[in-house]
């Protein structure tokens, strides 16, 4: 009997294994049934999350078209990045997804590809027997049909990451890199908590996310307290000074002024759809404008920039509160 009990002791502790997928597999994705008869073997990625997650998985053989490109890839994929069709720097057209004879189409955000979507409706794909699949991360607990970027019925958390790799790795039947990846991002994400806490940062620390503006001088897009920005800052004790429960409000500079944040946070992106899409415009606005300049973080230097790409609800944002935590330990803040 003891030996009985010792074995059990011992395959308790042994790790997990991942199962196999059974099909066809029925997932429930952003209020639609995804059904794939088989792994998919021919997926066009509509967003950089939905391409970066595949490749994280290993499956980068199976993705024979992306689109809609923030900011560059990450490093360890371009190599398999460049040997795939970019069907569009932004938005693809309906033909062009369609005409790569996908079985999947994977997609970051549901305004691309949903109720009413800028390249094409689920329904759209469906009738041509296409599956379609939209990142968790964008429509969990999320009302996208409020125009803009959405507004957030409750605070983007990175378990709807871990959701959406989990699906994916069973839609293609590669459980044990999904657990893989999970663990390697829970991992980060601890670390850069600790290390945070190892900084004694202020009490009343205060920021602000600033991603672009529609034109030079006007209102910025700033981050709401309940994306992914919001999720940074409340994980590392900082105030949002935007109280806003959208995705991605606009805020006159002078409302940001008077809340005078003790840190900008600043997107680089390779995108350049708003005169301040690029960084220099940002740093040459913060420094010129006679408003924005006289903020403290302006004055103190305090402003970091950010892969723009960390600051939408992806993995990336689990590298974005990297990159923050690796700032706050640069500065400091005298009260």
């Amino acid at each position: 009997m003891l030996w009985l009990l010792g074995l059990a002791a011992a395959l308790a502790a042994l790790p997990a294994v991942a199962g196999s997928t059974h099909y066809p597999l029925t997932i429930d994705n952003c209020g639609t049934p995804v059904r794939v008869a088989a792994p998919p073997e021919r997926t066009v990625t509509v967003g950089q999350s939905a391409t970066e997650t595949l490749y994280a998985l290993g499956l980068a053989d199976k993705v024979v078209g992306t689109s809609v490109w923030f900011t560059p890839v990450l490093p360890q994929f371009r190599e398999v990045n460049a040997g795939i069709e970019r069907l569009a720097d932004n938005d693809p057209s309906f033909e062009s997804v369609v005409n790569r004879h996908p079985d999947l189409v994977t997609a970051q955000f549901e305004w691309h590809i949903g109720p009413t979507g800028s390249v094409g409706t689920r329904q759209q794909f469906r009738d041509l027997g296409i599956a379609t699949y939209i990142m968790p991360a964008d429509c969990e607990h999320k009302d996208n049909s409020t125009g803009g970027d959405g507004t957030r019925a409750a605070a983007f958390s990175p378990d709807s990451v871990y959701q959406g790799i989990s699906q994916l790795a069973a839609i293609y039947d590669v459980q044990s890199a999904g657990e893989q990846l999970i663990a390697s991002l829970k991992a980060k994400e601890a670390a850069a908590v600790s290390q945070a806490k190892a900084l004694d940062l202020p009490e009343d620390l205060s920021a602000v996310f600033w991603f672009s503006s529609p034109d030079d001088g006007v209102a910025p897009y700033v981050a709401g307290r309940k994306g992914a920005p919001g999720y940074m800052m409340k994980t590392l004790g900082i105030h949002n000074v935007i109280e806003s429960d959208d995705e991605w409000p606009t805020v006159d500079w002078e409302t940001i002024a008077r809340a005078n944040p003790d840190i900008i946070v600043i997107a680089r992106m390779d995108r350049r759809r708003y005169p301040a899409d690029s960084v220099e415009a940002k740093l040459a606005f913060l420094h010129s404008d006679p408003v924005a300049s006289q903020m403290m973080a302006v004055k103190q230097g305090h402003i970091v920039e950010m892969n723009a790409h960390a600051m939408s609800a992806t993995m990336r944002t689990i590298y974005g509160l990297e990159t923050l935590t690796d700032a706050l330990a640069t500065m400091s803040f005298p009260r």
